[in-house]
């Protein structure tokens, strides 16, 4: 559905220091510098999947999204969406798509969204009664109500991000680039609105990318994850394989009913938090069993807990290890 073969995205940036002299000068000569924003990039994903597109701030994600969607043209390398070259923007090409962006808005200030609604059902074509059904389950799902009736200005960011997204399926799109949806939602509405994306995806077969800080939404909808750095790509696979492969540790958890102290706990494993009735420790997956019976029999344990580490760590871990790696290249 979706191919990126040595995809690429240069820029070249005027740059010139402060001051006034350095203003007048950049008037007669420039200094330009290239910045590569996307660098390279090969990916492929298949219709129908749930794909995390991760990195950290500036690695080139919404770049790359906004090639896929024909709104910038690589500098060089090749994108096909369902067989179409985004940048050429065929109305059949676009009628497939959708691409929503937590920091930008489809709708329109001053009117309401159920004016935009209408807007994109006459542009789309989307029969009357397709868009009267598809609104009315939007609507009831994303808990809209009379939102769809206010003025885009009076909607709150997270009420503002709902009706985006409503906005974006009237016309029941087959790849949906996701940028940041759920940014100003609070928690129990982005729970629904996972939910309501992973339920979209599956009764439609619609393909979807998805980038977010949250890591919970990607844990929530993305069985694999794509990752990027610089413009470059760091990984490519299941989320359960980044997290063995840059933390191949379990945390134990260990809560007592008596005071234990950090020489006691120390035997089991890495100690990342201890206090005198609980403490967290980092184990080898092979040492588990061993951590776990050892601390039953003695030490006054009241309850355990074995878990990953949790995704922000492991992705910072290899946000470090790629940026250590490009300095020593």
């Amino acid at each position: 559905m979706i191919r990126l073969s040595g995809l690429r995205k240069h820029y070249r940036v005027h740059k010139r220091p402060p001051g006034l002299k350095a203003a007048l000068k950049s008037l007669f000569k420039r200094e330009y510098e290239i910045v590569k924003a996307v660098d390279g990039i090969d990916f492929s994903i298949s219709p129908g999947e749930r794909v995390g597109f991760l990195g950290p701030n500036g690695a080139g994600k919404t770049t790359t999204l906004k090639m896929a969607s024909g709104l910038l043209h690589p500098t060089s390398g090749e994108v096909t969406v369902d067989g179409h070259t985004p940048q050429k923007r065929e109305n059949e090409f676009l009628k497939k798509i959708m691409l929503v962006m937590g920091q930008k808005q489809q709708l329109m200030w001053d009117l309401p969204p159920a004016d935009t609604y209408e807007l994109n059902r006459a542009i789309y074509d989307v029969p009357r009664a397709d868009f009267t059904k598809r609104l009315k389950e939007l609507t009831e799902l994303l808990e809209l109500g009379e939102l769809v009736t206010k003025p885009t200005r009076q909607l709150s960011l997270g009420e503002r991000m709902k009706c985006e997204l409503a906005g974006a399926l009237i016309h029941g799109p087959k790849v949906l680039f996701l940028d940041e949806p759920t940014i100003g939602l609070d928690v129990s509405m982005q729970v629904a609105m996972r939910d309501f994306i992973r339920r979209y995806n599956e009764e439609h077969g619609a393909t979807l990318i998805l980038t977010s800080h949250y890591m919970d939404d990607v844990a929530a909808l993305c069985p694999r994850v794509i990752v990027i750095d610089k413009g470059a790509l760091s990984f490519d696979g299941k989320l359960e394989d980044l997290v063995t492969q840059v933390r191949p540790e379990k945390r134990l958890t260990l809560r007592f009913s008596a005071p234990v102290s950090r020489e006691q706990v120390a035997e089991l494993g890495t100690i990342v938090k201890h206090e005198p009735a609980q403490a967290v420790l980092l184990v080898k997956q092979s040492a588990m069993n061993a951590a776990v019976a050892k601390a039953l029999a003695t030490l006054p344990v009241q309850d355990l807990n074995v878990e990953n580490p949790p995704l922000e760590e492991v992705m910072s871990e290899l946000f470090s290890r790629s940026r250590a790696a490009r300095e020593v290249a």
